[in-house]
């Protein structure tokens, strides 16, 4: 006798791999979206002087660029009067850059070099020794060596051509670190998990999961934003280990429903978990169309008369017919978009139909314009 529930237990079992293919295709891991309290790049500034520019520098009118050469020849033992130095060839900068964690003295981390005068380009400059300093007022690193600004800026009779910002320069791996953040993980018993986007339904899917995963009820929910998680004393000696589990540990993080315009560029974006209320919508165009001509009137051959200029405009004005179409309630993003586009909306006339929905009370989600 021929089984007849081999295919029926078959379509369930391929049933069931897709919707866990599904589910872990919507999972992302902890580290993802949320970070470990206290392990933070740390923010870097300074003040340096470039040099070596081909008269694109600062103008003589930069007083503090003529002040900061002097000091810096003084402390090299060269004496110098305010009216011998022409700073052209040099221009006042400030410095930044990124210190990240754990980073250890001796490595190397980029630079970011921006004028602060009135340069007009930094191109082929070199970057003079630079201590960089955190809000302490410690020196954490030293920044020197050659810029890359990736364009250029050119001019000559009374032309210019000008190519990306020739003002803000990038040198890799150009600052030097002299001194570690410290960071003690071993004398820690409990680390926060903060999200990125706070949300409460997340944050308590995260604790759950944590629980899981380490098999003990060391996590709990703080707020809409933190979970505080407990070093088990099998981790006391190593923190790092337990940290490494917990942020590749796997959650399908809530999301807001919230539509985002951009009205500068036409630009919508709308998640999957937006809905309407029912609402009709109507569209038309009023299209107002202008076409100007110019008629030059001479005068005679050897008259007194001169010539005259006259400009004339056709004005064409269509309005297309809108229909009225009613989308009902709680369609998803696809049938909204769907009704929408048999409208024959633009992106910008679809921006104005969204800020009407959501004035109606009918867009069940945030609107957020850019």
């Amino acid at each position: 006798m021929r089984n007849k529930k081999g295919p029926i237990v078959f379509s369930l079992a391929v049933a069931l791999a897709f919707a866990l293919l599904a589910e872990d295709a919507a999972a992302v891991r902890i580290k993802d979206i949320a970070d470990i309290e206290g392990v933070r790049d740390n923010q870097l500034i300074g003040y340096g002087l470039v040099i070596g520019l081909d008269g694109s520098g600062d103008s003589n009118a930069a007083k503090f660029t003529q002040n900061s050469m002097i000091n810096m020849l003084e402390n090299m033992g060269v004496t110098v009067q305010p009216g011998d130095i022409k700073a052209g060839n040099v221009a006042a900068v400030m410095v930044t850059a990124e210190l990240p964690p754990f980073i250890k003295r001796g490595s190397r981390i980029d630079v970011l070099i921006s004028s602060i005068g009135n340069a007009k380009s930094l191109q082929g400059g070199t970057l003079l020794l630079t201590p960089l300093r955190a809000p302490n007022g410690s020196v954490y690193a030293v920044a020197q060596g050659p810029l890359s600004i990736g364009g250029f800026a050119a001019e000559g009779g009374g032309d210019s051509v000008q190519k990306n910002h020739p003002t803000v320069g990038k040198i890799i791996g150009g600052a030097i670190v002299e001194k570690e953040v410290p960071y003690n993980l071993g004398l820690l018993h409990e680390v926060n998990v903060t999200l990125h986007s706070p949300d409460f339904s997340t944050v308590a899917r995260m604790a759950e999961a944590i629980n899981q995963r380490m098999d003990a009820r060391c996590a709990k929910a703080v707020d809409g934003a933190t979970v505080a998680v407990e070093v088990l004393d099998k981790y006391r000696e190593s923190t790092v280990e337990m940290l490494a589990i917990l942020e590749n540990v796997n959650i399908i993080p809530e999301s807001f429903a919230k539509v985002v315009l951009n009205e500068r560029t036409g630009t919508i974006i709308m998640g999957e978990d937006v809905k309407i209320s029912t609402v009709a919508i109507s569209h038309g165009n009023l299209n107002i169309q202008i076409n100007s001509r110019t008629e030059i009137s001479q005068p005679l051959p050897f008259s007194s008369g001169v010539t005259v200029e006259n400009t004339n405009a056709d004005i064409t004005v269509m309005e297309d017919e809108g229909d009225l179409h009613v989308v009902r309630s709680g369609v998803s993003i696809g049938d909204l978009v769907r009704a929408l586009n048999a409208i024959g909306v633009t992106p910008r006339d679809l921006i104005a139909i969204l800020q009407a929905i959501k004035e109606a009370g009918a867009l069940q989600a945030r609107l957020e314009i850019l």
